[in-house]
């Protein structure tokens, strides 16, 4: 795997995401993560996993600089490859644990949203979806994934304006379970994986399977819909000044 490091130990795998400065998801990175999540599924060897990124970012979410050029049918196989992602992690029955290591705005808290427990590392970090601002739609799946951790009226309101939350705030409102120091997130993230596998297996997954099904259900309906729909909103003179604007001002930073 060319963006993903792997290391198993006592029975977790810890999925280390390597791609750029921020982890900042493209198709491959999406497609590698995507075959991994299902050979851990079957790995009788792995009982949870958890996720990290790499210091300051978990992940910045989507990668706007290379998806800005991709053509249509490029677009189309990225949309159509992440939403399969989410659902393959919203299926995975074991324990899956987030080990937030900075800013996890967009798709980088999407990802961690899969998740049944997160752990963020304290500091001056956001965290939260801002697709709206940027000139994204946000399909109603996203909104069931993040009304189900912090109540629909909150989603609600911070979908449509776009909020970013500090760990504090998010440690408040439910998107996240912990917050602890730098040094402490491996630790505390394996701990918790580790935790979640000393129930009783069946019992644990199955409860965990019934409990999200309406999400996966929310995330198989209507997918082509779906894509069509942002897709259109992608292509849109409107969207594309926004996203020419927003990579200017990131190149002008790098």
């Amino acid at each position: 795997m060319k963006h993903i490091r792997l290391k198993k130990e006592d029975h977790i795998g810890q999925i280390f995401l390597n791609r750029g400065s921020s982890n900042a998801m493209d198709m491959e990175l999406v497609n590698e993560l995507t075959t991994l999540i299902k050979e851990l599924k079957e790995d009788p060897s792995v009982e949870g996993i958890t996720f990290f990124g790499k210091e300051g970012f978990f992940s910045s979410g989507l990668d706007l600089i290379t998806l800005y050029d991709y053509d249509k049918d490029q677009m189309q196989s990225f949309w159509k490859s992440f939403l399969n992602l989410i659902l393959e992690l919203l299926k995975f029955e074991k324990p899956a644990v987030a080990g937030i290591t900075g800013h996890s705005p967009a798709g980088g808290c999407v990802l961690a949203l899969c998740c049944d427990y997160r752990v963020m590392v304290e500091g001056d970090f956001i965290i939260g979806l801002n697709e709206v601002p940027v000139g994204i739609i946000v399909p109603h799946a996203i909104f069931e994934l993040y009304s189900f951790w912090i109540g629909r009226s909150k989603a609600y309101q911070y979908l449509l304006s776009g909020t970013l939350l500090s760990p504090q705030e998010a440690l408040k409102d439910g998107l996240i379970h912990e917050i602890v120091a730098p040094n402490r997130i491996g630790t505390t993230s394996i701990n918790q994986a580790v935790k979640l596998t000393q129930f009783e297996k069946n019992a644990w997954r199955s409860t965990k399977q019934n409990l999200r099904a309406p999400l996966v259900e929310a995330f198989e309906k209507d997918k082509d819909e779906v894509v069509d729909q942002i897709l259109k909103q992608w292509w849109s003179p409107s969207t594309r000044n926004i996203l020419k604007t927003l990579i200017e001002n990131l190149s002008h930073k790098k």
